[in-house]
């Protein structure tokens, strides 16, 4: 992204928080457009002039709702961070921890490959403050949720490592399986299918 965008003082707080319902459906209509011209060209290629455009109002309308392009990003990330976090709740309370690493990363995968703007939005994350800080957030939520269940399943666990192991899993498929969707499809699949491997043994060791 480019320093216009990363800059740590910008304002990134919405200028309209939407009430009414005609509110909601704009800012819906902007984040729906602005995310489907985020995954065709990439954020850095993307002007808040385009994004007026796709989204039929004036650029003055635009700036009505947020601020900047940086905005409209991190608006973005925070859907895709709450619908992955209700995602991974949804599925471990209804997958054996035996299937959980299999399950759980193919969701991820296809969640990353299919999530408009994804990719294009969360490759960008160490040069955004803001991006950072989401990504932090989704990781400790599924850190703690992911440490609740093993504490019930193997209590005998030292907590310190349970909590280490909690951290490293989620963090360790996130990053790998973003490199994966930027990758041609059959080499994306090995690399999706080895780190099953890995993580699957990583666990059977942790609690044998």
């Amino acid at each position: 992204m480019s320093s216009e965008n990363t800059d740590s003082g910008l304002d990134v707080t919405p200028r309209r928080r939407p009430v009414q319902a005609r509110s909601r459906e704009r800012v819906e209509t902007i984040l729906q457009h602005a995310a489907a011209i985020f995954h065709d060209i990439g954020v850095d290629a993307t002007s808040m002039s385009a994004i007026a455009r796709q989204s039929d109002m004036s650029l003055a309308s635009l700036y009505r709702y947020f601020p900047n392009k940086t905005a409209i990003v991190k608006a973005i990330a925070e859907r895709h961070v709450e619908k992955v976090e209700s995602a991974l709740r949804d599925r471990l309370g209804e997958t054996s921890l035996a299937d959980a690493v299999d399950v759980l990363i193919d969701l991820f995968y296809e969640f990353y490959r299919t999530e408009p703007a994804y990719s294009a939005i969360w490759s960008g994350v160490e040069a955004m403050p803001e991006l950072r800080h989401l990504d932090l957030r989704e990781l400790y939520s599924h850190a703690r949720d992911l440490d609740a269940r093993l504490e019930v399943e193997f209590p005998h666990l030292d907590k310190d490592k349970r909590w280490t192991a909690s951290l490293m899993l989620p963090r360790t498929a996130g990053s790998i399986l973003r490199l994966a969707v930027t990758l041609p499809e059959d080499q994306a699949k090995n690399l999706v299918r080895e780190l099953k491997g890995m993580m699957t043994a990583y666990v059977q060791a942790l609690v044998s």
